[in-house]
């Protein structure tokens, strides 16, 4: 088989990682490339996101929660300058908040309560830092994925558009799922706008 000039596997940089939601334990072959077998891994870090294999989101808000308490230090140094609380929110908002926003839609609905709490009281922490009163990450979730879903149902051509309906008094969507199995996650916050 010829070689493509273009594309080109480099094994030992190539990670194999298996999502399976089945109960029972699997064995999987491994991945060979060029004779030389690929590495299994549990997770791994893609655009700034853990991924795991069970598609639970722990390792990733703790290494974000980690993160975003070095950067409170600099908060607390810019209050012992005696900086104005403007000044504080604004990097608040630049550096800490769009760090634990940035995937909110993905990864807040389907983390664990802990996980949740972990990154809330960062945002705690910042609010008594810069004595002003901080959006909660429930709320910042909320907003995200109604605005989200808006955009879901202005475009016709997107996969999801069939899951939303409008009402036709108003701009909310009815909610298309009917268990609260769902009620964190995108389409269901997006559509109803509070979780039941």
């Amino acid at each position: 088989m010829a070689k493509s000039p273009e594309f080109s596997w480099v094994a030992p940089k190539t990670k194999e990682l298996i999502v399976d939601c089945k109960k029972q334990e699997q064995h999987y072959h491994s991945v060979r490339i060029n004779g030389t077998t690929v590495e299994r891994v549990d997770s791994f870090r893609y655009l700034g996101v853990h991924i795991s294999q069970d598609l639970s989101w722990s390792r990733h808000t703790n290494s974000l929660a980690k993160k975003t308490r070095h950067r409170l230090y600099h908060l607390r140094r810019l209050r012992d300058f005696r900086l104005p609380s403007k000044v504080l929110r604004n990097f608040y908002t630049c550096t800490i908040e769009s760090m634990l926003t940035g995937n909110i839609t993905v990864c807040f609905g389907n983390s664990t309560k802990q996980d949740r709490q972990a990154l809330q009281r960062v945002a705690c922490s910042a609010e008594h830092i810069t004595h002003r009163e901080l959006p909660d990450l429930q709320t910042i979730y909320y907003k995200r994925c109604q605005t989200k879903a808006r955009r879901i149902v202005k475009d016709p051509t997107h996969p999801n558009n069939r899951l939303f309906s409008l009402l036709r008094s108003t701009d909310r969507c009815v909610d298309p799922f009917q268990t609260s199995r769902l009620d964190l996650h995108l389409i269901p916050v997006g559509a109803g706008g509070e979780a039941r």
